[in-house]
């Protein structure tokens, strides 16, 4: 086996759209890979990671008051709004010679302990300043008496992509319509569970609610 010098490789973010028929929650990149070693790839193992730049976007007074949990006071934001990790993906690209292009699932979650998902849940219009990272393996044809070759993709490869905020809402609200949750210890749960029965209380919302409105919160 042998191992070819690397050779220049490219990637483009064209799209990142909606699954709307897919089990979870789940974005598509489409993506433009651009192989300038002339040679045929055989085969790719993409990895993926996908970073969001917070610092690279305007805020409006609503968003920085729903970012406070992330970022502190706005006069911080100097130091604090830095990249973040997403989420880390891969898929399995097949062969091609010069180019061709892919779809790389992302799949997503409402879950408010993900950093990623109280960002995208804070903002409002516009879009979300994405870094994509790739890595992995290139399997092309080999030298003379060698069955394939191996080289590795770059460490310096990466596209950025502005998705719009939206996307991300279509994708979520098709499987969280009006809703979303959160985790809770055990002992937690077995004690609003205990609360709701003892009151009567219809559900959960009516559960938490008449809490917040006990200790003074107002609920938006």
């Amino acid at each position: 086996m042998t191992v070819p010098e690397p050779a220049a490789l490219d990637f483009t973010v064209l799209d990142i759209a909606a699954e709307p028929y897919s089990a979870a929650p789940r974005l598509t990149a489409r993506l433009r890979i651009e192989d300038g070693g002339g040679e045929r790839v055989h085969a790719m193992v993409l990895r993926c990671q996908v970073r969001i730049e917070p610092q690279r976007r305007p805020y409006d007074t609503a968003e920085r008051e729903g970012l406070l949990g992330l970022f502190g006071d706005h006069d911080r934001w100097g130091d604090t709004l830095r990249p973040f990790l997403w989420m880390q993906c891969d898929t399995t690209v097949q062969g091609f010679t010069g180019a061709t292009e892919v779809d790389l699932p992302l799949p997503c979650t409402y879950d408010f302990d993900v950093v990623g998902s109280r960002y995208l849940h804070a903002l409002g219009d516009g879009t979300v300043p994405l870094s994509l990272l790739f890595s992995g393996t290139v399997f092309t044809k080999g030298g003379a008496g060698t069955g394939f070759g191996v080289r590795q993709v770059p460490w310096d490869c990466e596209a950025r992509y502005a998705m719009p905020v939206a996307v991300w809402r279509q994708v979520i609200a098709a499987h969280y319509p009006h809703t979303g949750w959160i985790r809770l210890d055990a002992d937690t749960l077995a004690r609003l569970a205990d609360l709701r029965a003892r009151r009567g209380f219809i559900g959960w919302d009516e559960t938490v609610d008449t809490l917040l409105d006990e200790i003074g919160e107002v609920v938006l």
